[in-house]
């Protein structure tokens, strides 16, 4: 049975083979007819200059089939499926025996193998003319078409006398062409005199507040954008100037110019006109002149049924407005007020209007809101009413997850958190969330148990508004979305390292200046990690552990040494240090000399141990942070944007302030230490930096940069673990596992390779394959080292410019499939450039699938 299997192996792997053959192998012509041309390319000329303008291509009805790096992969997908599959299943049935047979139901296994076979072939041929793409023949009528879409847009930029043709250029291979599109500009009209027809003495002096700003200027090249981006302003600026029923259909431009007339003078003449209003709901259309309005009364309806006995309604007024409820009234009135940006008297803006649907949502105690505005019979005075419908007061939320990792072979996690809504009666919302996992472990030798486990929970309350004593509405009002976050967490994890527990607690603040920028301060980051079981190291950090039995080889066959190994159990095992009494001692009696070894030795005994010392002691981190990020991107078909985060953070600082006045306990090494834990001190900034450039096609060129430098300094001579930065991973440089990667040219010295300085760049090239299936070309480029702190081995630390000949370079391929609401990603990485080979042999250093590095990952890594 297994050689079976193996050769149906075999033929898979033939059949893949002959399929990649025919895909790059087949004719691009297959299905282009005697008489067609295959369009291979448009060019555009203008004034005998070729347009590379995206918006310009775009006008191009017939376009060449795509392409992934100059290869037509969906034509040839296409020209793979059979023009009729089904003909030879019809004339097999369309025979009388096989019809007789068939009525019969005697067929045989055969003949039920070619009808299988038939469907198969039907249903592959129907696939690939879903996937691929049909040959673009050059159809002249299209072309035509083309040529106009190209004189009205020169049109829209003032070049009325523009004149366009093409041309069809046959290539030296038969049956397949190119156009060459040819405008003539001619030359271009120019806005003369601007005048003005405001029927509305308000609006009218309003404008001439804001002319200066006009994007229709004398002298001016006529452009329809800039008519288009000009009504775009007026509106805004007169529904942000008290008309808040004024409509953009209300503004038009009258053109002087008799354009069809040949004549060296190219000026005309603008006249703007902005009618009156005109009621949609007034039968007899009756138009009035658009007026000025401000707030009268301002109504904030309160959660109650819009239905029920309008006669239980009570009013509470506070700060000029009017709250309405039934009941009893479970909100704070300044809660309410502060939410809303209208202010009594005050003329009416739509930036108002928008900040209050904003803030409202913000608050996640309400649905979206139903804001009216009813105007009196001089519509001069508005009634403003905000309707508001209270989400449900209680809210859970169930996960289940399977996960995999390097350390267990397959998990569950599970997680559930209640949301309390309206807490304190401010719109506060508690968040109380548990969370839970075990799984199977990978390597049993790692731990006493098969199974890991973890346990956590954490307690978060969010404050609309900045919570200080003080007032901070002067320099963060409540239009930026402010917010007040405490939270307090724990973590216990079982057989998962080194049996970790940890205590988090955080007060922060975060704004919304506008919809691109976001500000974060953590005042307050308190973090304590304790490693309950630290005679573990050296069985979770094998790397290390075999380093310092390899210095122990030369004392194995000693009897004066065998109290470090553990007993043999079998004649042909080789002895190894004990864990953890054997190791621990071993390096205590070297570092003091009781063993003798080599300088070298010495040294890397020293290096082992510092690295013990400081991931099994337990970490106190009081820390406070800024987070600043802006983001260009306008919406999510934006593939053209750019972003950046910068963080600042400093640990220890506040704590060291207090030397002076609280006399801190100290360790044998003099550092300070607070619940007998050494508190962690250290300066940590980081720059993010991301750009995304549309190229046709839905093909995209991402380009991401990352510079992470923390330097520890006072209480500290290292960063602590959990704070350190690593390389390598699914979101990172994609040729190395994560914490596989530096720091510098060390090559693996580590289990979990981590340092303090990090630079990281990454380029990828995306385009579509077939359908939701996607594909990607990489690059990654970056390390990590050591610096300022108590690293020793130089191969680690970066000491100049020099030091950027360590970077790493991993190169691969991806495929993704988009799910709608988030994309599966399969990347394959190969080590391109390693810094950890010596000379040639850092350059494609088993570039192969064998040494190639798997990552799966959910959404795009940048």
């Amino acid at each position: 049975m297994s050689g079976y299997f193996g050769v149906r192996g075999n033929w898979a792997k033939i059949g893949l083979l002959l399929l990649l053959l025919s895909i790059f192998g087949c004719n691009t012509l297959k299905k282009v007819g005697e008489d067609e041309l295959l369009l291979t390319k448009n060019i555009i000329l203008v004034d005998e200059e070729k347009v590379t303008n995206a918006e310009i291509k775009g006008l191009i009805t017939q376009k060449p089939n795509s392409s992934v790096l100059g290869y037509p992969l969906k034509l040839n997908l296409y020209n793979l499926a059979k023009e009729n599959p089904d003909s030879s299943f019809q004339d097999w049935l369309n025979r009388k025996e096989k019809r007789e047979k068939r009525l019969k139901n005697l067929l045989s296994e055969k003949q039920v193998y070619r009808l299988q076979e038939s469907f198969l072939v039907k249903g592959y041929s129907e696939f690939l003319k879903r996937i691929g793409e049909p040959p673009v023949v050059i159809d002249t009528s299209k072309t035509s078409k083309s040529v106009s879409k190209l004189e009205s847009y020169y049109n829209s930029k003032g070049y009325f006398n523009n004149t366009g043709e093409y041309e069809i250029i046959e290539g030296k291979k038969v049956k397949k062409a190119q156009i060459e599109y040819r405008v003539t500009l001619n030359k271009p009209y120019i806005v003369d005199t601007i005048q003005k027809n405001i029927t509305s003495p308000e609006l009218d002096s309003i404008y001439n507040q804001a002319v200066k700003g006009s994007f229709v200027k004398q002298g001016q090249q006529f452009d329809l954008d800039n008519f288009t981006l000009e009504r775009e302003r007026l509106t805004a600026l007169f529904r942000n100037s008290g008309v808040y029923n004024f409509q953009e259909s209300s503004i038009n431009y009258n053109i002087f110019r008799d354009t069809t007339q040949a004549s060296d003078d190219q000026l005309m003449d603008v006249e703007l006109n902005i009618r009156k209003f005109r009621s949609t709901n007034d039968t007899t259309d009756t138009n009035m002149p658009y007026k000025v309005a401000r707030h009268r009364k301002i109504n904030i309806y309160a959660d109650y049924d819009l239905n029920g006995n309008s006669d239980s309604l009570k009013t509470l007024e506070y700060d000029n407005h009017n709250i309405i409820y039934s009941g009893k009234l479970r909100y704070r009135p300044k809660a309410l007020t502060d939410a809303i940006f209208f202010e009594k008297d005050s003329i009416y803006r739509d930036l108002d209007r928008i900040r209050t649907y904003r803030q409202i949502t913000n608050l996640n105690t309400f649905k979206y809101p139903n804001i009216e505005f009813i105007p009196d019979s001089t519509q001069t005075q508005l009634e403003t009413n905000i309707y508001l419908a209270a989400k449900p007061k209680y809210s859970l939320n169930l996960n289940f997850d399977v996960t995999h990792s390097n350390i267990q072979q397959v998990g569950t996690a599970f997680s559930a958190s209640v949301i309390t809504r309206n807490v304190f009666g401010g719109a506060e919302t508690l968040n109380i969330s548990a969370r839970g996992s075990i799984g199977l472990l990978s390597d049993a030798s790692l731990s006493d148990g098969n199974f890991t486990s973890e346990l956590g929970g954490d307690v978060n309350i969010t404050f609309p508004r900045i919570w200080l004593p003080f007032n901070t509405e002067g320099i963060i009002p409540y239009y930026m979305l402010p917010q007040t976050r405490l939270s307090a967490g724990t973590n216990f994890q079982r057989n998962i390292g080194l049996d970790k527990q940890s205590l988090n607690s955080i007060l922060s603040f975060n704004w919304t200046p506008s919809e691109r920028l976001k500000n974060n301060i953590e005042l307050l980051n308190v973090e304590f990690v304790r490693n309950v079981n630290p005679d573990n190291f050296y069985n979770v950090y094998r790397n290390t552990f075999s380093n310092l039995n390899r210095v122990a080889d030369q004392f194995q066959d000693d009897p004066q040494y065998s109290q470090y190994f553990r007993p043999l159990e079998d004649v042909d095992d080789e002895p190894v240090l004990s864990i953890p009494t054997g190791a621990n001692g071993f390096v205590r009696n070297i570092l003091n000399d009781s063993i003798p070894v080599s300088a070298e030795d010495k040294e890397l005994v020293n290096s082992i141990e510092e690295r013990r010392r400081r991931l099994t002691e337990n970490n106190l981190i009081f820390a406070t942070n800024f987070t600043h990020t802006k983001n260009s991107k306008s919406g999510i078909n934006d593939l053209d944007f750019y972003q950046y985060r910068i963080k600042v953070e400093s640990a220890g600082a506040m704590l060291s302030l207090l030397t002076n006045v609280i006399p801190f306990n100290k360790n044998d090494n003099g550092q300070n230490l607070v619940f007998s834990v050494p508190y962690s001190q250290y300066v940590k900034t980081e720059f993010d930096y991301i750009r995304h450039w549309e190229i046709g096609g839905s093909q995209v060129i991402a380009f991401r940069s990352f510079t992470g430098l923390a330097i520890p300094y006072g209480n500290s001579d290292n960063i602590p673990f959990v704070r350190s930065y690593f390389a390598g991973g699914s979101n990172d440089n994609r040729a190395w596992n994560a914490y596989e990667l530096g720091p510098g040219k060390t090559d693996n010295i580590n289990d979990f390779n981590e340092a303090n300085l990090k630079i990281a760049l990454n380029l990828e090239y995306r385009f579509p394959i077939a359908g939701d299936v996607k594909g990607a070309l990489f690059a990654d480029a970056g390390n990590i080292w050591n610096v300022f702190d108590s690293e020793t081995n130089p191969d680690a630390i970066f000491t100049g410019f020099s030091s950027l000949g360590d970077l790493a370079l991993g190169t691969g391929v991806g495929l993704r499939y988009d799910f709608t609401y988030f994309v599966f990603r399969l990347d394959v990485g190969f080590k391109t450039y390693n810094p950890a080979k010596d000379g040639s042999a850092r350059w494609f250093d088993g570039y192969n699938f064998k040494q190639a590095a798997f990552n799966i990952g959910i959404n795009y890594p940048f």
